[in-house]
């Protein structure tokens, strides 16, 4: 799967927590989770959402390394690629 195809999984992904979600607005550089308002909780729900999608354990451990879309698209492109 190459980065265009993930960024797709990971935006429709985004937009099944927050459907306002508009992608030309968001920012990869900047904290994807301030970038469209999310609580916790559904910060959670799409990082759990994700993994399932992508059929990837995220672990929890990890969450704190997954703040931009450019992190999140470089730790799962990795995870994919093992």
């Amino acid at each position: 799967m190459d980065e265009a195809e993930l960024r797709t999984i990971v935006i429709a992904t985004l937009k099944t927590i927050a459907p306002e979600v508009e992608e030309e607005a968001l920012r990869a550089d900047r904290p994807l989770r301030q970038e469209v308002d999310l609580d916790s909780m559904d910060w959670l729900n799409f990082l759990v959402g994700l993994g399932e999608r992508l059929s990837v354990s995220i672990p929890e451990a990890d969450y704190g390394r997954l703040r931009t879309l450019n992190e999140l698209l470089a730790y799962l492109g990795a995870c994919l690629r093992r």
